[in-house]
């Protein structure tokens, strides 16, 4: 009898960690590598929220919380949503976990069966899928193809919905396109929602505050209020305020659903760290006058690797909205013969290339459902990312017809 559980047949290692690895790796072994693979801001959390934290230490603030979130914050959560989105959530309608991915989880866990579904529009946030074969469901895929912004259109939405869809996910910026839908485009979503109401929608809004060239953001709940009580949506801390290592994501949604996601985190890791808790409170409650200037910086390091790629033969960007990160076609460069006689049969060969050859990690369009593309993160150093793209350009250079 085998150990492992047959559903982990069916779920793969998540691919952008596996990359990070890697690149770790060879770095250790005195590689000069340049990781582009993870989306993590290369800014600092900010002074504020790392005192509050400290001050939280110093007050002994170091013991079990609530199960779900301190009252704290769970009113800062309930008081960002009204601020900012216009959702109006009482404590009972919120969630807070240890990271998004927790949270979005603990959603689907608490309310997929066997033979659900759940329309993840690729390319995808590589968990999702396999989050949703974790809890039993049955991910359904429509693509999205660059010619309409890597965007879900009502019409692909429509053909995808079917008697036993529960959810359909959304990101917005999203990740790994960084595209993001404007509010008449999820209004246009939401008409097709109407019509089929035992669908409940799952926003994934991380990447809120990073955007870019004037792009609004909304959220679905808020641009059609008739699907607020079928909605959860989810944020958190990590990308806006850099706080990836704090590990607290919160959602807002209906009352019973939110109650049955507290038990099961109840039974598995029970209460997110007290002093990270503590810390977000002064993230969402603090100033966001920070966000103004890294987002500056962080569309300067965009359209440097966007011009960068506009001149290297065989690859073509599309233009984010926001989040951080770029998403390459690299559809030109398929059939090409490395200087080891090699072919680059597709995008997973592509990145493999880079890593060998450029000494830069990148992510496969594979792991994320749509090929032939590459994700890179420019969440990272001006100079570092001059180099990469350098180096990419050489690379490509020395790719023989």
């Amino acid at each position: 009898m085998s150990l492992l559980s047959s559903k982990l047949k069916a779920v793969r290692p998540s691919p952008t960690i596996a990359i990070t690895r890697t690149a770790a790796e060879l770095r250790r072994q005195g590689k000069d590598i340049i990781g582009l693979s993870q989306g993590e801001p290369d800014f600092d959390t900010p002074d504020h929220i790392k005192a509050a934290a400290k001050a939280a230490i110093d007050k002994g603030a170091t013991k079990y919380t609530d199960v779900d979130g301190t009252p704290e914050l769970k009113a800062a959560v309930a008081a960002k949503f009204r601020r900012e989105n216009g959702l109006n959530y009482d404590a009972s309608m919120v969630s807070v976990g240890t990271g998004g991915k927790q949270v979005i989880y603990n959603a689907l866990c608490a309310t997929l069966d066997a033979g659900d579904e759940v329309v993840v529009p690729a390319p995808y946030w590589v968990s999702y899928p396999d989050m949703v074969r974790l809890a039993g469901g049955t991910p359904v895929i429509p693509l999205c193809l660059e010619a309409s912004g890597f965007k879900l259109t009502p019409a692909i939405l429509r053909a995808a919905l079917s008697q036993r869809t529960k959810w359909l996910i959304l990101n917005s910026p999203s990740n790994p396109t960084g595209a993001g839908y404007s509010a008449a485009e999820l209004k246009g979503l939401a008409e097709v929602l109407l019509d089929f109401p035992a669908v409940h929608v799952l926003t994934d809004d991380m990447y809120e505050h990073l955007r870019y060239d004037g792009w609004q953001f909304a959220t679905i709940a808020a641009v059609e209020p008739r699907l607020f009580s079928r909605t959860l949506t989810v944020n958190g801390v990590s990308k806006s305020y850099a706080m990836t290592g704090w590990r607290i994501g919160f959602a807002g949604g209906p009352s019973e659903l939110i109650k049955a996601m507290a038990t099961l985190q109840s039974q598995s890791t029970t209460n997110p760290s007290s002093v990270s808790q503590a810390a977000a409170v002064a993230a969402l409650t603090g100033p966001l006058d920070f966000l103004a200037e890294r987002n500056a910086v962080f569309q300067t390091r965009r359209d440097l690797c966007l011009e960068a790629f506009s001149r290297i033969e065989g690859l073509s960007c599309a233009t984010p909205e926001g989040a951080f990160y770029l998403y390459p076609s690299c559809a030109g460069l398929i059939g090409r013969k490395r200087p080891d006689g090699r072919v680059i049969a597709n995008d997973a060969d592509f990145v493999d290339y880079l890593l060998s050859d450029a000494n830069v990690a990148a992510v496969p369009g594979v792991a994320f459902g749509l090929e032939p593309y590459f994700r890179i993160s420019f969440a990272t150093g001006t100079d570092r990312l001059h180099a990469a793209c350098a180096r990419i350009a050489a690379a490509c250079a020395a790719l023989k017809a």
